[in-house]
């Protein structure tokens, strides 16, 4: 008896994901609870395991289909079941790998709406058996809505030349070849307003001229997500940054005498807990640092908590853990949770909840290198911190020479909200606070 395993509700609110890959083939023996695919939504990519027993027979989907909460992800044999099983496992319950994406700590209103447009486009069977719309074989990037709405209105997307970042097919480019008649089922087919021919060449006959000297990959997973998000973040928000250095010297010595206080309290204290204090105690007096902005409404949100993101780098890609309430927590809580946030982004097990409602982040670059940078804002935020390594400056103290220790820090803007001179003086303050942290302890509540 043939038994059909479908897939499972996501998250609250979450009602598709894309089909990053397969982790059983035909044929292949599948254990109860036994992970048979990972599926990305765009709030997290997770392993969906079988809920029985069995051989597989037929995989319903192929790799970047899109698909909706209680689609039939496969059939299996021997199992002794139901038709129709569902996966009897709750979101809490599946694992995150680390290819868990955390980038969308905040809101994505263009993600949530496109993949909004695509869940009111269905996969049904067709009479022959197979899926409607059909499913061609990708060769260009697209995203899976996109991908959706070309087979929907008979468009060729392999045909079509992308305008979007690194030649990505937008919707546009879709709407556009439908409009001009050219529905891309030759290899001439271009898109709307191209001014020349777009002739794809297969990606599994094109070597090179030096044989097999490139290799293509897909644009998946966590990858995807950042690429989007980066891409939406950098053109909907006019960026600006400014950069100054702090004399970091108190604060250093700070921390190296709290380093036993911290190991007798099972953690180890980073210049991070530091900065999110400063950080907090700056916003205070420059609230709209902490706000978002309502793209639909066009308004000004502003957060009377304190959520602060953090860029993690994991060995699949850049996550944000959120610590919420910092405000309401001490150095050392603050430290601990940041030791496990970073350890569990390493080993892809953040739950989604933890890398959601940033209200605004800090990138720590400084433990890796690096002068300065132009970080890009997690949207909506409006604003994102930078802090970079230390040095030792050599100064004329008296007549003498001594030195100090100098670190760099960035403010990047949202200039929509934040007009240059708050940004500097929002910098300055935020320095002088970090220049002298037990100031800042006396500061903190």
């Amino acid at each position: 008896m043939a038994t059909n395993v479908k897939l499972p509700e996501l998250g609250e609110g979450v009602t598709e994901g894309e089909l990053i890959k397969w982790l059983v083939k035909p044929g292949d023996a599948v254990k109860a609870d036994q992970a048979i695919a990972e599926v990305m939504t765009d709030k997290a990519t997770v392993e969906v395991p079988s809920p029985i027993a069995g051989t597989v027979k037929e995989l319903k989907f192929k790799a970047g289909d899109v698909l909706k909460v209680e689609s039939v992800l496969l059939t299996l044999t021997g199992s002794g079941s139901p038709t129709s099983a569902t996966v009897g496992k709750s979101p809490s319950s599946m694992s995150m790998p680390s290819s868990s994406y955390a980038m969308s700590a905040a809101p994505n209103s263009t993600t949530s709406a496109t993949m909004s447009a695509a869940a009111n486009l269905s996969t049904h069977s067709s009479e022959a058996g197979g899926f409607y719309p059909p499913v061609a074989e990708s060769r260009v990037l697209a995203t899976p809505a996109t991908r959706r709405m070309a087979r929907e209105m008979g468009v060729d997307i392999n045909a079509l030349s992308g305008s979007g970042l690194a030649g990505r097919v937008t919707r546009e480019d879709v709407l556009g070849a439908k409009s001009s008649g050219t529905l891309g089922n030759g290899a001439g087919a271009t898109r709307a307003g191209s001014p020349q021919m777009a002739l794809k060449i297969p990606q599994s006959t094109y070597q090179g001229p030096a044989g097999a000297a490139e290799e293509r990959v897909a644009i998946r997973g966590i990858r995807k997500k950042i690429a989007e998000n980066m891409q939406m973040a950098k053109a909907i928000i006019p960026h600006f940054t400014l950069m100054d250095e702090a004399d970091v010297t108190e604060l250093v010595q700070m921390r190296e005498s709290l380093k036993d206080v911290a190991e007798k309290a099972g953690t180890k204290i980073t210049y991070l807990p530091f900065a999110m204090k400063a950080l907090i105690a700056t916003i205070r007096d420059f609230p709209m640092f902490n706000a978002s902005i309502d793209d639909t409404a066009q308004e000004i949100v502003y957060k009377k908590y304190f959520n602060i993101g953090f860029a993690a780098d994991t060995p699949n890609g850049l996550v944000v853990p959120v610590v919420k309430n910092a405000d309401q927590k001490s150095i050392l809580e603050i430290s601990k949770e940041i030791l496990d946030l970073s350890k569990r982004a390493r080993d892809g097990k953040l739950k989604s909840e933890e890398m959601k409602g940033a209200t605004i982040t800090i990138t720590n670059i400084g433990s890796v290198g690096g002068t300065y940078a132009t970080p890009i804002i997690n949207h909506p935020e409006v604003a994102i911190l930078g802090m970079y390594k230390i040095s030792d400056r050599p100064v004329i103290v008296d007549g003498k020479l001594s030195s100090i220790k100098v670190m760099n820090y960035t403010i990047t803007a949202d200039h929509r909200l934040i007009d240059g001179a708050v940004a500097a003086n929002f910098l300055k303050a935020f320095l002088g606070r970090i220049q002298k942290p037990g100031h800042l302890m006396l500061e903190l509540r």
